[in-house]
């Protein structure tokens, strides 16, 4: 079903494409950034059956 457009919409379309790929490849650097984690625990996550665990204390906030 083609339809015959206008060649200023079909700019317009093809602009909107540009942005929607600029905006995945921006949100896809940003989750990239995201899974590096800065002043994070040193060894393993102090997570235990859902709470937190720190030199054998468990807390839960």
């Amino acid at each position: 079903m083609t339809k015959d457009i206008p060649p200023a919409a079909q700019r317009a379309l093809e602009e909107a494409e540009s942005r929607r790929a600029e905006q995945l490849a921006h949100e896809k650097r940003l989750e990239a950034e995201r899974e590096t984690e800065t002043g994070g625990p040193r060894k393993i996550e102090p997570t235990r059956f859902g709470d937190w665990e720190r030199k054998g204390i468990t807390y839960d906030f």
